[in-house]
């Protein structure tokens, strides 16, 4: 904003927010400075946007100023860009979201993972009967295309081709998810690793929101999570899914199912809000009927190799230990194309290439999808996504 001490030539330019007699208030990015005007300018009104030159005297500068632009509607706009991004402090929170991006860059690239960017538009969404997803106009037949509701099966097939370790921010879309949690598009940190496991990438999931954490919050790994201090300092509680309905709901899993629609309930219910109120759960041991692409356990063939991290009742991500079968991969995507088409719902097409991938062998791998603007909200206490995304989706 100023070059040099008092005394000293200095420069500014920014918006007047006020005006009192020969004396403006303009704002930049950085802050907000008085300005003697010599000479006055009668012609001066809030929310024009000016530069002035002149000298700083220590708690103000003096100088001219020049007009460079005038607003044509009354400054600040009741629902105007002003208000939206600097009156209600998202700017500040863009600031912050945009040093937990570098860090969690950083993090990675430390880990020895290469930075990927995959297709957005794509021949299959995925099926996943509870995820619907954005069809591309004018694109038909062959060449018919949706938005990624995950870039899960094209990271999968970077695997197939000898990228051991790979990561990407990517943007999502998902029809339907709007509320306090979501958004129809959002931003997702994905990761795969070759001859991992789960185990392993549960470890990497903690001790990236730690590093995150340490980053944003001035080396603290307290988050003001949903208005509670939950320290994200690995190691993070295992839980299993059978075991959370023990003790939250006091029932037996295997007593729920296969009545899903109550499971779920009783999961959003009754055991989500409690998990990760003082530190962060994996909630681990998925029934498999719920495995979607994950393995199912070698100890247990009733659960498979998923997890979801929780911290203060929210879930931050879901990660498998990657089922590399191809026979078996493509009955559930057979199943889950039923399942779609039994729920009145889209039904999308194999992807034909990510089968081919796993024909043609994928390590054993793990991986996760992290949902990134959920994590930004984590660590500043904010309650809705749409405080930490620059242009929410209502303001579209």
């Amino acid at each position: 904003m100023l070059a040099g001490g008092a005394g000293n030539p200095a420069w500014v330019a920014g918006r007047v927010l006020q005006i009192a007699g020969e004396r403006a208030a303009i704002c930049d990015e950085t802050g907000t400075l008085w300005v003697e005007l010599d000479p006055p300018r009668p012609d001066l009104e809030p929310g024009a946007w000016v530069e002035a030159r002149g000298r700083w005297l220590g708690t103000h500068l003096q100088g001219t100023l020049g007009l460079l632009g005038l607003p044509r509607r009354p400054f600040p706009a009741p629902d105007g860009e002003w208000r939206s991004l600097r009156e209600s402090g998202r700017l500040q929170r863009l600031r912050a979201r945009a040093r937990m991006l570098a860090a969690v860059r950083a993090f990675f690239d430390d880990e020895g993972f290469l930075e990927v960017e995959t297709p957005t538009m794509v021949p299959s969404p995925g099926l996943d009967p509870h995820l619907d997803a954005y069809r591309v106009e004018g694109l038909e037949g062959a060449d018919a295309r949706w938005l990624i509701t995950s870039p899960e099966y094209q990271m999968k097939r970077l695997l197939a081709g000898g990228a051991e370790r790979i990561y990407q921010t990517a943007r999502c879309f998902r029809r339907g998810e709007r509320g306090p949690l979501h958004e129809p598009e959002f931003t997702m940190v994905e990761w795969y690793r070759a001859f991992a496991g789960v185990d392993d990438v549960m470890r990497d999931t903690e001790t990236l929101v730690a590093h995150v954490a340490r980053a944003t919050l001035g080396g603290t790994t307290i988050a003001p999570a949903h208005g509670a201090s939950v320290d994200v300092a690995p190691p993070w509680e295992r839980l299993t899914v059978r075991d959370a309905f023990r003790r939250y709901a006091g029932v037996e899993m295997d007593a729920v199912l296969p009545d899903e629609e109550r499971f779920f309930r009783l999961l959003v219910e009754a055991i989500e809000p409690r998990l990760g109120r003082e530190r962060p759960v994996f909630l681990t041991h998925w029934p498999i009927t719920m495995a979607s692409l994950a393995r199912s356990s070698p100890e247990d063939p009733s659960v498979c190799e998923r997890f979801e991290a929780y911290v203060a009742g929210v879930e931050l991500c879901n990660g498998f230990g990657e089922l590399v079968d191809p026979d078996e991969q493509r009955l559930r995507l057979e199943r889950d194309q039923r399942a779609r088409e039994a729920m009145g719902k889209p039904v999308y097409p194999i992807d034909e290439r990510f089968v081919a991938s796993l024909e043609e062998g994928i390590p054993p791998s793990g991986g996760n999808a992290l949902g990134f603007d959920r994590l930004v909200m984590l660590l500043l206490g904010t309650e809705r996504v749409q405080d930490v995304v620059a242009l929410p989706y209502a303001r579209l």
